[in-house]
């Protein structure tokens, strides 16, 4: 571990991904994400064994990360929300023939081209898999600059370790931030765990092959099931949320990234009006935490879910919660980001009504 670093956003997802063994990226300027490409080409080229490409597209980029991750590298790519939207076809086909990568969304205000500014309304894209087929993807959302990249190195070992793409959830905010933070230690490429599957050439061994092209319907469905089995692991063993002011809770905030930042404020607001309110915040927006929910809801019977968009974790939340409590909304969507005293009011609002309702 070295010494604290200020630097903006992308740029920590770069130097986190560098240090996490990533030596191929490949992408197509998009804002507010560009100064990420930009970091990873001059840290790619400082490297021996580092490669960089400015591809024709998002669809090339996307591509050769599929192709990169075939030969065994690790290997990133990053976008905003319309250049995700066009390299989703690539992210299904990564997953379909479980390939390893890690894609980053900087969120913008949408949808169609929308605007430049900080926005959630890519999580249904991200959180569904995005793209044709039985497929998922894992989601991890950090919420600070040290978040962005303890969560770069850990995206790039789930991606090796259940061989499927991993997203990294920002938004334009925090790609832009600045904070300061603690890297953890670069990795030794060669203390990796082995890829038995890597097409590296046949040379004194029996061919490998990587497809997703399965035009036999019983064994594609056999790989879709292998595929459902796997992501059930995934569930069990990585979904992972952060608590705040929960331990006497009666009244409890949902939110992720940038809105959970906010939300933190607001609570702290509400604490100081006596109001017993707490934060959960999930780390994975896929596997959902859905049983810290449902655990609990029971002492918490009301929870506001906040987004900065019209609503789209609000689904995941009263999916888990199964109507056990009730459930709240309060959104901005279009690049609008929220201060702490307008969602404390809305908090205290919500609350005292429901007080006055169980009185």
């Amino acid at each position: 571990m070295g010494k604290k670093l200020l630097m903006r956003g992308s740029q920590v997802i770069g130097e986190a991904a560098v240090r996490a063994g990533c030596r191929f990226y490949a992408g197509y300027p998009i804002t507010p994400q560009n100064a990420l490409p930009e970091f990873m080409s001059g840290a790619l080229d400082a490297l021996e064994d580092g490669t960089f490409i400015q591809a024709e597209s998002e669809i090339a980029s996307i591509n050769m990360v599929l192709g990169a991750s075939m030969a065994g590298a690790r290997a990133m790519t990053s976008s905003s929300s319309p250049g995700i939207s066009l390299k989703q076809e690539g992210i299904s086909f990564l997953a379909a023939s479980e390939l390893p990568a890690v894609i980053v969304n900087s969120m913008r205000g949408g949808p169609g081209l929308g605007n430049i500014a900080p926005s959630q309304g890519d999580y249904f894209q991200a959180t569904r898999g995005g793209g044709h087929g039985d497929y998922r993807t894992i989601v991890l959302a950090p919420a600070s600059g040290q978040e962005m990249a303890d969560l770069t190195k850990k995206a790039f070992e789930y991606a090796d370790r259940y061989r499927t793409p991993v997203m990294l959830l920002v938004d334009g905010m925090m790609s832009q931030m600045m904070e300061p933070v603690i890297f953890p230690d670069p990795v030794n490429l060669t203390e990796l765990p082995p890829k038995p599957w890597v097409l590296d050439g046949a040379n004194g061994r029996p061919s490998r092959i990587i497809k997703s092209l399965i035009l036999d319907t019983m064994e594609m469905e056999e790989h879709n099931w292998k595929l459902a089995r796997k992501y059930e692991i995934i569930s069990r063993e990585i979904a992972a949320a952060e608590t705040y002011m929960t331990e006497d809770a009666r009244f409890v905030v949902v939110a992720y990234g940038t809105a959970a930042r906010v939300a933190k404020g607001s609570i702290k607001r509400a604490r100081e009006m006596g109001l017993k309110v707490g934060l959960l915040r999930p780390v994975t927006l896929w596997p959902f935490p859905e049983h810290i929910i449902r655990e609990m809801s029971r002492s918490v019977k009301d929870f506001l879910v906040f987004e900065m968009n019209t609503g789209q974790m609000l689904d995941d939340v009263k999916l888990s919660l199964e109507g056990r409590s009730n459930v709240h909304f309060y959104g901005r969507p279009g690049g609008i980001v929220s201060t702490p005293d307008e969602i404390a009011k809305v908090i205290s609002s919500l609350y005292y009504r429901q007080h006055l309702e169980e009185d």
